[in-house]
């Protein structure tokens, strides 16, 4: 496959995985481990609070088909079955849960050099169905997306965007929710050779008559070492070191401070990623 304009979902996302990936207020701990059958598992555990949350993952890998189960704390079967390249560009996506079996779910997907298509239908007597498209290349992409609640006959979600995409930056003009949301982004490489990236994102809501303006910065110290720190108008300050100690594994610092309520405590997560 070529390089085309990707999903509905990537306009916009250079952005924001700027401006909130990675950040947790959260303990986060990941373990991850593989044979060479193409068996992977992971233990995830998540300490939110007082609340405790877990699940162990595994992954099987063979030729084009891709299936995971996780089971969760709460004692749910998660699984995701996963068949690429049915057809050049063309994948299907099967969604299960036990025992909750209305979040089951069949998605299909497709690549192409001048459009990303994707649809999906739960498996309910009266399903949402979600459609998503983006038309254009690799430089210049438009596209919406829209959920349909066939219970209630309505449209219960859409959205719509154009982005641009160049090596050292993009930009994308986002309105969702309904049209009450209008979102404008921005981000751009300044240098290279240090990974500096700056980036801002402002958000206008019509109904609420409300603006929020972020912006954030990523720079490289070395090979192995990140930091990223992003502001809003709200006066919320975050900031996150991220070292790769060892191949693939990863421990993440992060902190956030409301500069307007100062009296309260900061908010501390600790995420740490080993793959051995």
């Amino acid at each position: 496959m070529g390089k085309g304009p990707g999903m509905f979902g990537d306009i916009g996302k250079r952005t924001k995985d700027l401006l909130t990936r990675d950040f947790t207020s959260d303990q986060k701990f990941t373990v991850t481990s593989s044979t060479s059958s193409g068996l992977t598992f992971t233990s995830f555990g998540n300490k939110k609070g007082e609340q405790f949350a877990g699940n162990v993952n595994t992954q099987f890998k063979t030729n084009n088909m891709t299936v995971d189960v996780k089971v969760d704390t709460e004692s749910n079967i998660h699984g995701v079955i996963t068949a690429d390249e049915i057809a050049k560009g063309a994948k299907t996506v099967f969604t299960f849960t036990i025992p909750d079996n209305k979040c089951g779910k069949i998605e299909f997907q497709y690549v192409h050099d001048l459009f990303g298509l994707a649809t999906s239908i739960g498996l309910t007597s009266s399903p949402v169905a979600d459609l998503s498209a983006a038309l254009g290349n690799d430089v210049v992409a438009v596209g919406g997306e829209l959920s349909f609640d066939t219970a209630s006959g309505k449209l219960s979600r859409y959205s719509g965007g154009i982005g641009l995409t160049k090596p050292d930056y993009s930009a994308a003009l986002i309105t969702a929710d309904k049209g009450d949301t209008l979102k404008a982004s921005y981000c751009h490489t300044v240098n290279a050779n240090t990974k500096t990236t700056v980036g801002a994102e402002v958000s206008h809501s019509i109904s609420k008559k409300q603006n929020t303006f972020t912006i954030g910065a990523l720079y490289v110290l070395d090979p192995l070492t990140a930091v990223k720190a992003r502001l809003n108008n709200h006066g919320q300050v975050g900031a996150l070191l991220q070292h790769e100690w060892r191949p693939k594994s990863t421990v993440t610092l992060c902190g956030e401070v409301d500069t307007k309520a100062l009296n309260s405590s900061p908010k501390i997560g600790l995420a740490v990623a080993l793959k051995p």
